[in-house]
Parts: C-alpha cells; structure tokens; sequence
C-alpha cells in the first residue's frame, strides 16, 4: 500500500474511503493555489493557438518522460491551453 509523503499514513484506510489530498474540500481548478496567468505574448486567434498546442503535444510525446523536454513543453501545454480559455471567454462574455 502506498504511503502518504506528509505523515507516513497508507492513502487508502481499512475502512475503504479514499483520503482526499486536499482534506475533503474541493479543489479549485486553479495551479496549487495560484490563479492561471494569461500569456498574451501567444496569438489570439483559436486556430493558431491549437495549431501551436498539436505541435507542443507532439513534443511532450516525443520527449521522455520527466526530462526538461519533456517539462518544457507541458509547460508550453499549460500556457496555450490557458490562452485558449481566455479568447473562448472573451467571445462569450458574462451575462448580468
């Protein structure tokens, strides 16, 4: 059984309830606690932006597992994906 980082206990305790990371409260979908930064420096269109994200996932596939390559362009995943959110946001704003 797998042992927790923090304090040594099994993930999973013999009653069968999966312990949550987070203590049970639900987690933002933000970075660890951080709010998404929007890179602006990346086109604006979503055609561009999707065309550079299938070339950054064919370097994350390309990389090994774990290397800086392979960081580097989830980093640029990350990034891209963030900048796509923004333009669908930006077309469809906020009612009210």
């Amino acid at each position: 059984m797998a042992k927790d980082a923090k304090d040594g206990k099994p993930d999973k305790p013999a009653g069968g309830t999966r312990r949550e990371p987070s203590g049970g409260q639900h987690h933002a979908a933000r970075a660890h606690g951080q709010a998404a930064r929007v890179d602006n420096s990346l086109p604006s269109t979503r055609e561009a932006l999707l065309a550079l994200h299938a070339e950054a996932r064919g370097r994350r596939n390309a990389a090994p597992l774990g290397s800086p390559a392979f960081r580097a362009a989830v980093t640029d995943l990350e990034r891209i994906e963030v900048r796509v959110a923004a333009v669908e946001r930006a077309k469809n704003p906020r009612l009210g």
